[in-house]
């Protein structure tokens, strides 16, 4: 299944709710899991970037709804990246 990876940056509003309601993460990749992907690992930054998300999603259009549905709320912006693993390289070379 393609890999992405997803950096994303709370909003004055996101950052309100996480700290008022921690669980929230759990509940949004629950979410990302009812649109179809799959969290894979995620991780709280320091730096440019607040998460950093490793997501499985089985096309580009699902990746894409994704990423619109998070960012459709108003507490999180996103840059997506399309991610290849070093083994999956070493084969189509």
């Amino acid at each position: 299944m393609p890999t992405y990876v997803m950096l994303t940056n709370l909003t004055t509003e996101g950052r309100k709710t996480l700290k008022n309601y921690p669980g929230r993460v759990a509940e949004v990749n629950a979410e990302v899991e009812a649109l179809g992907a799959k969290v894979v690992e995620q991780y709280i930054t320091l730096g440019q970037y607040d998460f950093v998300t490793i997501i499985e999603a089985p096309s580009e259009e699902a990746m894409a709804k994704v990423s619109i549905e998070m960012g459709s709320r108003g507490t999180m912006t996103s840059q997506t990246l399309t991610a290849l693993s070093a083994e999956r390289l070493a084969e189509v070379l």
